[in-house]
Parts: structure tokens; C-alpha cells; sequence
């Protein structure tokens, strides 16, 4: 239902003051761009200050096509309005001018996706360690000897790994580069143009400047074209500025702009309605379009967070590999071992401290996130943009499309003096007003009659809000209003048909319509009119309210211009309707009248009322914003639409929070000047490009610096660029949203370019990392969520990897250390890292977030790294060794049972590995063979593995959660149970299946042998709760921030 409230007008002069609003003139037609260089001169700055770079979004676009006279631009191009080109000037303007086609920035080829996925980032450090093995391998082949095989084996599993790992995130790629392909049908395909005197239809990449070429509604605008002569045609701007309201071409030249003349139509806009003859003045990458894709390409857009973090964490790994690596290489050669052994612990090392199953579990975790987002209807077109969304700390959000519905809807309306707010959500339906109120039904008379919209043919089973309507913009809203609330609009003026009508024009101000109202009780025929409110008043005698007609007088005119102006300060266009019934003694039935001949003017028309239109904000946007800041995100408006709409905007969707004033809000509330303001106090800043363009960058951070509420309108594309610039400058981390051509350059600068994959242009989606499916701005809160929940995720898939990892490099130092026999294989570190680890740790991407993660900060990419010395402290002290230790007890239980104690192993392994030696004792003095000895190295050696095992699914149990407690969370991730199931199984089904085990250095052991492990994985899973009790205890204290991994 719709509120209706009694207007008062000294309470509405109150709530103005209160709000801000100026009661003296209407701020959607104030020229904002004069006031602020009327501030900006009062406060010492020149707006022709030869310093100040220009952020016209024209800049660079240097013509006069627009404003010479016709002669000379057609000879100017050699062409001639009825007949066209010739086929000889057309391959001249070719030569000069260029073909109609843009040009894509360079891609690297297939080929070199797939060695960089091989060869890059983790899969470096393997190809190193797979070189080692061979060169160790080779080295022992060469040398007198035994040739042991382990590490030609060990050589060929990590290239097998790298390749599997490469792979997987090369498809990955390759399937998002696959689903850009669909999105390439912006550009238009062909064009009617005039050739030697014939109208004929080519390709539009055959189009050259001085065509003359025919567009109609519906049609993309083909090129940069000048009108020459036009019918009602309107083009869609707004993929180049930001605009939802349609503008109106007509031949004349109206400004020295190029962008705010109307003789001009730009490359792959829509035209909306009408027809038009026109000459192409600009074709490919020198239109307007193709400068700012052009823009975009040459953007370095620098490496993702998650990018950063990745190099980060391999740098680490590869210093503290090669520290390690060298430290135990040269403890070997003082300990006397000889070089190969030497070059053996070195791999051993590398390959336990490197986490060979990262690479692969890292890939797909992100895999999986990404699919998840897209059933959410984010697409995301590069796999490191997962994580980066999360870290988002400033979201630059474009408003038309992506915070609004990008389509007029009725917002209020004014009868029986009293202002009804009607209903703007998206799925509207049902009455909002009541049909039978006079005032309401005199207003909803004159909008049905008076207006040229009409739906399409065929739509009687579509909802009314997603029906297809031939008409502008404001009628279509108001056409679908009434066919909501009175019904069928048509059959309703087939009752009362149109006699005459003057359509709308600039010099009028209005429209006009005269109807046979068939009513037998008053014959006389209705004339219905509206158009700019102050015109309609102009004409009005008298004025509706309830079933009464009053006398317009100076209270009532006082009671519109409230009215009038407090709608406008909402950011809406008004509309004013009226009508009359025509005297039978001047228009009797019959009459022709003549449009051209408006005698009716003098009758005194009746005022019903105003309609105030507006592009509403989507239903989710408010709640979608609000959990933005509720996660520490700041949400800033960035569009090319006017101050004052995108502030009401901004104010409906909470981006301005209610109570928050401007810096002029403010002063004019006070009676003072704005420069008696304390900046510091304004929390709430409004921001066009004409003050922007004026503002030093030191200025401009300041902006965005002291003001958590920021609105920019009336920005050009450059401007976008430089604000989503000034903001990385200051350490954030943004997000940038689009979905026209203008936006292009500011997404491929920002560190996450968001397009719209509905309304977005080709080149949007192109520069952009994900594609909200469904351009809607609550689509991004769910992604910063994910985002949040991936690095969570990450966080734990690090500690998880790292700790068995660490536990096996701890494993190869002891034993180089303690002279005992190898307690792991390389071989079984490999299967522990990449084959059971595999399934759990890609079950951590299907982790639901923690009850605080959109109640957290940003995370700060300075100081919150991925791996931090917090995780590295916790998985190198802490979970490694109750892991190593575990291993070691069952190391030491496998060997103790059959008779070789603790003690007996140290410094043995020099006697143990001799052929030469069948007689050495244990410690109950029975001799052993060196075959026995070797069965009973492999028999610890699988100990060991299958303790690794059992004490990871202790890990990847604690690893559910960061800060709450396990047993909040339960067991309810299926994936995970699933996984530890198959993580078991493949354990037992690797070291107990004949011949397989012997192949990979496994030994057949009894089941209790599987025991030891047990009571350290349950160990772990209490070790951890205590520290994570202590996180929630002093939340924000010294242990918390210690303790956190």
C-alpha cells in the first residue's frame, strides 16, 4: 500500500532547513557546474589553472565535426548528403582514416598460458628439486656402485605433479577465456548507408568516415556520426556517461562540447527511438569509444592480492629451502657423509619444506570458490580475483544499473494536496492507490491519455514490470504505473479515442492530447496536458482537491513551489498534469483542430497534479550496503549522472547515512558560509567533476581520507580512473564497478574491475576480473564474503600443508642428526603431500564462514599477510612437532617391537646400510641380515607415514575453524568426513596392497601398529582448542594477536 501523508507547508520549510535542501529553487535544474565555480573562485582557485591536468572526458577526442558548417564538413570528407561516397573515396578515406574496427590489446597465446602455469610460482621450486633428483640420480649412475633408483623415481613424480598442477589451473583459465567469447555481441554488426547514389546494407567494419548512414530505434550506433536530419531520436548514453535518461539528437549544434552537443550519436550507444540520417565523422579506435578502450589497455593493472601473497609465500619457501638446504648440505660434508649422501639430505629438505600438494589443493580451492560464486551469480574470469574481492577495503560503485534498476519508476505523487509515495520496488504489483478518489482518478485520467507509450504486441502473460514498451523513458514508467493500478491503459483509451495531439517540445514545455470522452452526460471533449510543472501551473486557473476545485491563488502557487521543489531536492523529475474540459460554444463536437494552432490556451486549464520520477535502487542494494559497512568497507558513489540525483540516491541506499550532512548541508542549516565550516566535522562529502577537477591530489586524498561518506557526480572517465588511484595510493584495496565503455579504464586500474554482465559493455567485461551475472551491487557483498571466507580458507589450507611438510623436513634433519636408519622416503612425503592430503584439503574450500567474518576490518594487505610469522611460529613449533613426534613414537614402537630399543638406533645407520654386514645386533643380541634390516627400515618408514596420516586428520579437523571453537561448528562439512574416509583408505590401500607397496617403498603392517598415532591426533585437536579459547578470551589483546594464525 502506499503512504500518503497531509502536506504541510511549514512543516516541509522545517524538514528542508533540517535536511539541507534549498526551498528557494529547484535543485535538479540548478547548473551545479556555475555554483561551483562561483565556490571555487571565492575561495582563490581558477578553474583555467594551467597546472590542473584536464579530466574532460572528451579530452584527446580534438574535433570540430560537430560545429562547422555542413558544406564544409561534407567536402571536408568528399562526400555529398543524397548520393554519398563514391567507391574511390571510400578506399581514400580508408587510407586516412582508418577502418571501423577496434583493436584489442595483444593476448598471450594458449601456449604461453600453459608453460607459465607449469613453470611459474610454486612449480618452480619442484622443477628445481625434479633437477636435483636427476642430477643426484645421474651423479650415483655414473659413480662405482650400486645404482639406487629412488631418485630417477622421485625426479618423475614431481614432474608429474607440476604437470597435473599446471594443468588444472591452465583449464581453469582457459574455460573463464571460453565464456568471454559468449559476451562479444555489443558491437554492431551492419549498416544502411548511401553509395554512389544507391542505400545499400554493409558490414560496419566496412564503414569509413563521410558515410552517410540511416540508424533507427533499436539500432547500436554504428560509428561517431553527426546528425544531419532526424525524427524524435533519443540515444542511450549512458555506457559513456553514466546517464539513465535518454537524450534527445536533433541536427542543430548546441554546445562547443562534443560530449553535450545534440548533432552527435557516438559508437556503440542505443538508439531508443526515432530515426535519424547522419554523416560518420569518427570511425574505430579514433571514436570515442575505441580512445577509451584504448585507455584501458594501456592500464597496468599490477598483480592481484592474492598474487602478491602467492610470490610472498614463495619467496619464503625458497630462502628458508635453500637456507636448510644449504646449512644440512655442508653439515653432511663435516660429518663426514660423502657428497651424493650430502646432495640426499638436500632434496630430502627441499622437497619436505616446499608443499608439493599446495600448488594443486591451492588451484582448487580457488576452483571451487569460483564455481560456488557463480551459482551466485558472480563470475569470476581469473582465479587469483577470488580472493582479492575479500580483501577489499573501498568499493567504487557506479549508480545507474548497478545500485538502481536502470529504468524509470513513478517514485510520488501530488493530488489532494498531500504527497503519496508510490511503490518503486522491482516487483511491484497490486492497487497503491484508490481508483475511486476523485483527485487520484482526475490525475490517472491525464496520464493514460496524455502520453505516445504503448506496450509491444504479445506481452498480455508478462508482469507488467518486464514488459517491452516503444515509448521514452517517463512515459514508459508512468504507463506501466497506470496499467498496474487501473489496468488495461489501452482498451481504456480505445474508449476515449485521441482527436488531436501536439507532441512534447523544448519551446513548449508540454503535451498535449484532446479526447471524445463518449460521456452522454457532458459531451464536451477533454483536453489533457503536462510537462515542466512550472508551465503547466502557468496555465492553470484552478486546482483539484478531493471532488473540489479551488481558485489558484498565491498560498496554493506557495503550497506547488514547496511541492515542486521538495520533490526535486529528492533527485526526481517532476512532471506537472493538468486538463480541461473544452467550452461546446468554442470547440463543438466536431471541431478539426489544428495542432499548429493552439487557440485552446486561453481556457484555463484545472491542475490535478505532479508525478516525480526516478531510477529507484534495487531491493537488496540498502541491506547489501549496510553489511559492506558493517565488514569496514566504504562504499563510495562514482557516476556521471547530476549532484543532486546521485545524492538521493546515495541517501536511499545508506551510503549516506541518515543524520549525515554535507559540508553545504551543514552550512546552510547553520546560516554560515561553507569556508566557516570545520571540514573535520562533516562526515558526509558530495563531490562533482567540476570541484574534483580543481582539487590538488594532496587535496583529494584529504577528501577521502577525512570523510567516510563520499558521493562523485558528474565525474568523467579519467576522473573515475584518478579516484580509484588517489584511494590505492592511500594503501586501499578497491573494487571497482562499471558496466559502460567509460568505465573501462578506472576496472582495469582498480585491484578487482567489476562489470555487469547484462548491461555491461563488451569492453567492460573484457577488462574486467568478474562479471556480476545479474548487475546487481547485493551480488558484491555476497563476494566479499566469499572473498573474506577464501582467505580463510587459504589460511587454513596453509596450515594444514605446512605442517605435515614441516613434520617430514624435522624428520630427514633428525635422522641426519641421530645417525638412526631414514624414518621417511622421499617417495612417501611425496604421496603424503599430493595424494592423501589431496581430498581434505580441497574439502576446507567448502568451509562455511565463521559467525564474524563480515564483522571483521579489511584485511590490511601491509600487515595481514597470507603467511604471517604467526602461522609460521604455530606450524614450525607447534603442530609439526606433535606431528614429528608422533611419527618418531611410531617409529621407535615399530622397531622396539622387534627388538631394536631407542638407544640401539643412534649412530647405527652407517652399519645398518652395509651390504657387507649380515650380522648385526639388536638390542636382545639376534643378529640380522641386511635384507631383514631392509624390510624392517620399510616397515618404520610406513609407521611413520601412516602416522603422518592419522595426525593430519587430527590437523584438518582443527584447521575447520580460525577462532571458533570445533565443537560449535561440528562435523557438518561432508566433503571433509569425506575426504578423511578416502585420505584413510588410501593409506591402507598404498602400503597394504602387494606389489604396490613394495614399488613405493611401503611395508605391509599389522593393525595395531596403526594405534600409536592415535592418542597425538586427539592430543592436537585439545592442544588447539585451549589456544583458540584463549583468542576468544582477550579478543584483541597481545595473546590474540599472538596466538592467531
Amino acid at each position: 500500500m502506499t503512504k500518503s501523508k497531509s502536506f504541510n507547508v511549514q512543516q516541509q520549510n522545517d524538514q528542508n532547513n533540517a535536511n539541507g535542501r534549498n526551498g528557494f529553487d529547484n535543485p535538479t535544474f540548478r547548473n551545479d557546474l556555475e555554483l561551483q565555480e562561483v565556490h571555487h573562485k571565492k575561495n582563490g582557485i581558477e578553474e583555467n589553472d594551467p597546472t590542473k591536468p584536464s579530466n574532460d572526458p572528451s579530452q584527446g577526442y580534438d574535433t570540430d565535426d560537430h560545429k562547422v558548417p555542413l558544406d564544409i564538413l561534407l567536402k571536408r570528407y568528399g562526400t555529398n548528403v543524397t548520393r554519398g561516397l563514391s567507391d574511390s573515396q571510400v578506399v581514400a578515406n580508408r587510407e586516412t582514416h582508418g577502418r571501423n574496427e577496434l583493436t584489442p590489446p595483444p593476448k598471450p597465446s594458449q601456449v604461453w598460458k600453459f608453460i607459465k602455469a607449469v613453470w611459474g610460482g610454486l612449480n618452480f621450486l619442484l622443477w628445481c628439486c625434479c633437477f636435483l633428483s636427476f642430477l643426484s640420480f645421474g651423479a650415483q649412475y655414473l659413480l662405482p656402485g650400486d645404482v639406487v633408483w629412488d631418485n630417477f623415481f622421485l625426479g618423475c613424480s614431481l614432474i608429474v605433479v607440476v604437470h597435473v598442477s599446471g594443468s588444472f589451473s591452465f583449464y581453469q583459465e582457459f574455460k573463464s577465456d571460453r565464456i568471454m567469447e559468449s559476451f562479444k555481441n555489443m558491437v554492431p554488426r551492419a549498416a544502411y548507408v548511401h553509395r554512389n547514389g544507391r542505400r545499400i546494407e554493409i558490414a560496419v567494419s566496412q564503414l569509413v568516415v563521410g558515410d552517410i548512414v540511416e540508424v533507427k530505434f533499436g539500432d547500436l550506433i554504428p560509428a561517431d556520426i553527426r546528425i544531419l536530419e532526424c525524427q524524435d531520436f533519443k540515444v542511450d548514453n549512458s555506457s559513456l556517461t553514466g546517464e539513465s535518461e535518454p537524450c534527445k539528437r536533433s541536427p542543430e549544434c548546441t554546445s562547443e562540447n562534443v560530449m553535450e552537443t545534440k548533432n552527435m550519436a557516438f559508437f556503440s550507444t542505443n538508439a531508443l527511438e526515432g530515426v535519424a540520417k547522419a554523416v560518420v565523422v569518427r570511425v574505430g579506435v579514433n571514436t570515442l569509444m575505441g580512445r577509451l578502450a584504448s585507455l584501458a589497455s594501456t592500464v597496468d593493472h599490477g598483480l592481484s592480492p592474492i598474487g602478491i601473497e602467492m610470490d610472498r609465500f614463495i619467496m619464503i619457501m625458497t630462502i628458508r629451502s635453500l637456507v636448510f638446504g644449504g646449512f644440512f648440505f655442508v653439515l653432511g660434508l663435516v660429518m663426514h657423509y660423502n657428497w651424493t649422501d650430502a646432495v640426499f639430505f638436500v632434496i630430502g629438505i627441499v622437497v619436505a619444506n616446499v608443499p608439493e600438494g599446495l600448488a594443486v589443493t591451492f588451484t582448487m580451492v580457488l576452483s571451487v570458490t569460483a564455481k560456488r560464486m557463480a551459482k551466485k551469480n558472480c563470475l569470476v574470469k581469473h582465479l587469483h580475483a577470488v580472493e582479492g574481492l575479500g580483501s577489499t577495503s573501498v568499493i567504487c560503485s557506479d549508480k545507474t544499473g548497478t545500485l538502481t534498476q536502470n529504468k524509470m519508476s513513478v517514485a510520488h505523487m501530488w493530488f489532494n494536496n498531500e504527497i503519496a509515495e508510490a511503490d518503486t520496488s522491482e516487483f511491484y504489483s497490486g492497487q497503491s492507490f484508490d481508483n475511486d478518489d476523485p483527485g487520484f482518478k482526475a490525475l490517472s485520467t491525464v496520464a493514460c491519455l496524455c502520453s505516445r507509450a504503448n506496450f509491444k504486441p504479445g506481452q498480455e502473460n508478462i508482469p507488467i514490470i518486464k514488459r517491452i514498451v516503444e515509448g521514452d523513458a517517463s512515459e514508459t514508467a508512468i504507463l506501466k504505473c497506470m496499467e498496474n493500478q487501473i489496468g488495461n491503459v489501452v482498451k481504456y483509451r480505445e474508449k476515449h479515442p485521441k482527436l488531436c495531439e501536439i507532441p512534447f517540445n523544448s519551446s513548449n514545455k508540454f503535451q498535449v492530447s484532446i479526447h471524445d470522452m463518449r460521456d452522454p452526460n457532458d459531451p464536451r471533449q477533454l483536453l489533457v496536458m503536462k510537462g515542466a510543472p512550472e508551465r503547466i501551473i502557468s496555465l492553470c486557473t484552478k486546482i483539484l482537491v478531493q471532488d473540489r476545485e479551488y481558485d489558484i491563488d498565491d498560498e496554493w502557487r506557495e503550497a506547488f513551489n514547496l511541492v515542486y521543489h521538495t520533490l526535486g531536492s529528492y533527485g526526481e523529475r517532476v512532471l506537472g498534469f493538468c486538463d480541461c474540459r473544452l467550452p461546446l460554444d468554442r470547440f463543438p463536437i466536431g471541431y478539426e483542430f489544428d495542432p499548429d494552432n493552439m487557440e485552446f490556451l486561453d481556457v484555463g486549464f484545472r491542475f490535478v497534479g505532479l508525478i516525480s520520477l526516478i531510477d529507484p535502487p534495487k531491493a537488496a542494494v540498502p541491506d547489501a550496503v549496510a553489511r559492506c559497512r558493517s565488514a569496514g568497507i566504504k562504499v563510495v558513489m562514482v557516476t556521471g549522472d547530476h549532484p543532486v540525483t546521485a545524492t538521493a540516491i546515495a541517501r536511499s541506499v545508506g551510503i549516506i547515512s541518515d543524520g549525515n550532512e554535507t559540508i553545504e548541508e551543514m552550512a546552510l542549516r547553520r546560516g554560515c558560509s561553507v569556508e566557516d565550516i570545520d571540514p573535520r566535522q562533516v562526515n558526509a562529502a558530495v563531490i562533482s567533476g567540476a570541484e574534483l577537477k580543481l582539487l590538488t591530489p594532496d587535496q583529494l586524498r584529504n577528501v577521502l581520507t577525512n570523510h567516510e561518506e563520499i558521493v562523485f557526480a558528474r565525474t568523467s572517465p579519467e576522473q573515475k580512473y584518478t579516484i580509484v588511484e588517489a584511494f590505492q595510493d592511500l594503501g586501499c584495496v578497491v573494487a571497482a564497478t562499471g558496466d559502460g565503455v567509460n568505465d573501462s579504464p578506472a576496472l582495469k586500474k582498480a585491484d578487482i574491475g567489476v562489470a555487469m554482465g547484462i548491461s555491461g559493455s563488451e569492453v567492460s567485461k573484457e577488462t574486467a576480473d568478474m562479471i556480476l551475472m545479474d548487475d546487481n551491487f547485493a551480488t558484491i557483498a555476497t563476494g566479499v564474503e566469499e572473498g573474506r571466507l577464501i582467505f580463510d580458507n587459504l589460511k587454513k589450507l596453509m596450515q594444514y600443508n605446512l605442517a605435515d611438510n614441516i613434520a617430514e623436513m624435522y624428520s630427514v634433519m633428525t635422522f641426519m642428526c641421530l645417525g638412526t636408519p631414514l624414518p621417511m622416503g622421499t617417495i612417501a612425503m611425496l604421496l603424503s603431500v599430493c595424494v592423501t592430503d589431496c581430498l581434505p584439503a580441497i574439502s576446507l574450500a567448502q568451509e562455511t564462514a565463521e559467525a564474524d567474518i563480515m564483522k571483521l576490518k579489511p584485511r590490511n594487505p601491509q600487515t595481514e599477510k597470507l603467511v604471517t610469522p604467526q602461522l609460521l611460529r604455530y606450524t614450525y613449533l607447534q603442530t609439526s612437532v606433535i606431528e614429528l613426534a608422533s611419527g618418531w613414537f611410531s617409529w621407535i614402537v615399530m622397531y622396539w617391537a622387534h627388538g631394536w630399543g631407542p638407544l640401539r638406533m643412534w649412530w647405527i645407520n652407517r652399519k645398518w646400510d652395509s651390504k657387507s654386514i649380515n650380522d648385526l645386533e639388536d638390542s636382545y643380541g639376534q643378529e640380522w641380515s641386511w635384507d631383514a634390516r631392509q624390510d624392517l627400515e620399510l616397515a618404520g618408514q610406513t609407521a611413520f607415514f601412516i602416522s603422518i596420516v592419522i595426525t593430519q586428520v587430527g590437523n584438518v579437523i582443527i584447521c575447520k575453524t580460525r577462532r571458533m571453537s570445533f565443537f560449535q561448528k561440528g562435523m557438518k562439512n561432508w566433503r571433509m568426513n569425506f575426504g578423511i574416509l578416502v585420505e584413510l583408505s588410501l593409506a591402507i590401500f598404498l602400503t597394504s596392497t602387494p606389489y604396490l607397496n613394495n614399488a613405493l617403498k611401503f611395508y605391509g603392517i599389522r593393525p595395531e601398529f596403526w594405534a600409536p598415532p592415535i592418542p597425538f591426533a586427539i592430543y592436537l585437536i585439545f592442544y588447539d582448542e585451549i589456544r583458540k579459547l584463549i583468542i576468544r578470551c582477550s579478543a584483541g589483546g597481545f595473546y590474540a594477536k599472538e596466538l592467531t594464525t
